[in-house]
């Protein structure tokens, strides 16, 4: 694998001043030649003007945040990522690389969950170069091998989980947070030959398809009712129990089992109904 060398090239300053020199003794050249006609003094300052032009196109600028990959005949050279005018040899390829963060989302994927649910699923991955001898020379287009492992990493993630759980498991719905870490470790496995630190992977989009949603629309209502109806029949049987008890502890009453039954009936119907109870009078006894 060909890893990242740092190149240190001088200051382009220096150079263009010097070129700068010879573009003014050239033309200074010119016009004597001009003046005293002779064949053999333009010979030289054609070569001088040749020399500047060369010079000149070994200047090459650096932004912040870039880097630029020197080659010498197809053979890597080095990585230059000091900012500013620079100067290398004229003959070096000179290729910029960006090294600032970048994020895209992934489009759209219809895939099966765990449970064999057709889902739609899409993801924002934040990734930066960091090595940019990996990113030009182990792929061959770095920015589209981004898309398209990210897209297959996302694809595989979403086949691992299902898209929600009715028990502890991690599901794609209610476990964000590990799903997060799953996919941005997987995206980076895909991404270390190329140079390229995944920073950030979260799902974006997350949906059942269409010809599903209705019903499993239905079986997350269902789902919610039930656990509701969990809670407040936990509650009741709670409450049930307390008022048996502090009427036992303070001797309000004393209850058979017969009447302790009868309690318990009506107050769960009042605590667990879904509307306002009415209540009845009873003049007589329970035994009548």
């Amino acid at each position: 694998m060909i890893r990242e060398v740092r190149s240190s090239t001088p200051s382009g300053i220096a150079m263009l001043a010097l070129t700068l020199l010879i573009l003014g003794a050239s033309v200074w050249g010119i016009v004597r030649v001009v003046k005293t006609p002779d064949a053999w003094m333009a010979i030289p300052l054609v070569l001088l003007i040749l020399v500047d032009i060369l010079l000149l196109c070994g200047l090459f600028t650096v932004e912040p945040n870039q880097g630029a990959v020197l080659t010498l005949f197809g053979a890597y050279q080095g990585t230059e990522k000091s900012t500013g005018l620079r100067w290398a040899n004229p003959l070096y390829g000179k290729r910029k690389v960006s090294l600032r963060v970048r994020n895209f989302e992934t489009q759209k994927l219809k895939v099966n969950d765990l449970d064999g649910n057709p889902i739609e699923i899409a993801a924002v991955v934040v990734w930066q170069v960091v090595d940019t001898a990996e990113a030009c020379f182990e792929v061959d287009n770095y920015e589209n091998y981004v898309h398209v492992q990210s897209e297959s990493a996302l694809r595989n993630l979403a086949t691992s989980y299902s898209y929600d759980s009715h028990d502890e498991r991690v599901s794609l719905r209610a476990s964000s947070g590990e799903i997060a870490l799953h996919l941005q470790r997987e995206i980076q496995e895909r991404l270390a030959k190329a140079g390229v630190q995944v920073i950030e992977a979260r799902i974006s989009h997350l949906a059942y398809a269409q010809e599903i949603a209705a019903a499993m629309l239905q079986r997350q209502q269902a789902s919610a009712i039930i656990a509701a109806r969990q809670k407040i029949v936990e509650g009741a049987v709670g409450m049930v129990e307390m008022a048996l008890e502090m009427l036992s502890t303070k001797g309000v009453v004393h209850l058979d089992e017969e009447r302790k039954a009868a309690m318990v009936s009506n107050l769960l119907v009042v605590l667990c109904g879904e509307r306002g109870t009415q209540p009845v009078v009873n003049t007589g006894t329970i035994y009548h």
